[in-house]
C-alpha cells in the first residue's frame, strides 16, 4: 500500500501558515477600516497568503527527500527558507512599487522607512523563528503524521 509521504509532508508544511495568515490579514484589515490606516497593507499580505503556504508544504517535502541522504536537523532545514524567501519577496515587492531600496534603509509603501541596521538583526530574528516554528510544530506534525 502506497502512504503518500510527500503529499503527508506537503500536508504538515502547510498546516501553520494556512492557520495563522489569515489571522494576520484580519488583524491588518480592522487596523485600515478602524483605525483608518491610510497605507493599503492588506493587499500586499493577499500574495504571500498564497505563496507562503505552498513553500512550506515543498520546502517540508524537499526536507523529506533530503533528509534521506544527508541526515540533517529539521530546524535547521527551516532557518534556510528565510534565504530563499526574502530575496523573492523583495523582488515582488520592488516589482509592485511597495518597496524601495534608499541610501539610508528600505522604504515601504513610500511612507515607513526601516534603516538598513534593523534589516540584519530582523533577518536574523526571523530564521530564529523559522528554526524554532520547524523544530517544534513541523517536526512534531511530521512525527505525527510518521513520516520522520
Amino acid at each position: 500500500m502506497n502512504t503518500h509521504p510527500y503529499l503527508r509532508a506537503y500536508l504538515a508544511g502547510i498546516f501553520l501558515p494556512t492557520l495563522v495568515l489569515p489571522i494576520i490579514l484580519t488583524f491588518f484589515i480592522v487596523a485600515r477600516i478602524v483605525i483608518q490606516v491610510p497605507t493599503p497593507i492588506e493587499q500586499v499580505l493577499i500574495f504571500p497568503m498564497a505563496i507562503v503556504p505552498s513553500l512550506f508544504g515543498l520546502w517540508n517535502m524537499l526536507y523529506l527527500k533530503a533528509h534521506t541522504r544527508m541526515n540533517h536537523p529539521i530546524g535547521l532545514h527551516g532557518a534556510v527558507l528565510p534565504l530563499v524567501m526574502a530575496p523573492i519577496g523583495a523582488l515582488v515587492a520592488t516589482h509592485l512599487n511597495v518597496l524601495q531600496f534608499g541610501s539610508h534603509g528600505l522604504v515601504w509603501f513610500q511612507a515607513c522607512a526601516i534603516p538598513y541596521a534593523l534589516v540584519v538583526p530582523g533577518f536574523l530574528f526571523a530564521m530564529a523563528a523559522y528554526y524554532l516554528v520547524w523544530k517544534y510544530i513541523v517536526g512534531s506534525l511530521n512525527r505525527v503524521l510518521d513520516i520522520a
